[in-house]
């Protein structure tokens, strides 16, 4: 087992690109590109605040740096869909973003809050973007369970809002020891390997 000591150090890297390679599937684009100008929203809990890193290394700022784009960072730590669902409207009102990247519900599940109520709110958010035209991207959230898959309430409002689902990264790459923080945050390199991820979807799926 010693023919291939090199490739040791790279091993979390190949991870995030295969990852990436099967998030977006092979259907045709489904986002409209967003210009050099434009703005993504990314709207979440501590996941996408970037508890576990610094603020330069949580995932929306890697994306800002690798899409060229400006990505406003609106997660707030310890944030349950309820609370999520009372600021999204206006926030989305002020920024008028050309895309939502939505992360939110594992604080729900930490919690054992009925998942009929989480899915909701974030069918609420979902409406309250599409109603302004904006499309949004639903990244998926596992189950409260050692080495669990996505939370099945995301397969559904992906499919009944017809969404670009980002649907097993976060638990994939909570499965890497060398991603994690903490049981349940991203270090400095797991926030980039989801940044990454993520650019490549956007890609695959034309806003990029």
């Amino acid at each position: 087992m010693r023919l291939y000591p090199r490739l040791t150090p790279l091993i979390p890297a190949l991870i995030a690109l295969l990852l990436a390679v099967g998030l977006a599937g092979c259907s045709e684009p489904r986002l409209t590109p967003i210009p050099p100008d434009g703005t993504l929203l990314a709207f979440g809990d501590s996941l996408t605040q970037g508890v576990g890193a610094d603020p330069d290394d949580s995932y929306p700022a890697v994306l800002a740096r690798l899409s060229g784009r400006t990505v406003i960072n609106a997660g707030v730590s310890g944030e349950v869909t309820e609370e999520g669902r009372a600021r999204f409207e206006a926030l989305i009102e002020q920024e008028q973003p050309d895309l939502v990247l939505l992360l939110e519900g594992g604080n729900d599940i930490l919690r054992n809050l009925d998942p009929a109520q989480t899915q909701a709110n974030l069918a609420s958010m979902i409406e309250q973007a599409q109603a302004q035209g904006i499309p949004v991207v639903l990244i998926g959230v596992p189950r409260k369970a050692l080495f669990s898959d996505v939370a099945p309430l995301y397969r559904e409002l992906a499919e009944t809002y017809r969404l670009v689902f980002v649907e097993s990264l976060i638990a994939d790459l909570l499965r890497t020891p060398a991603y994690k923080a903490d049981p349940i945050h991203f270090n400095r390199a797991g926030y980039r390997a989801l940044a990454e991820a993520l650019q490549a979807v956007l890609i695959r799926e034309g806003a990029l």
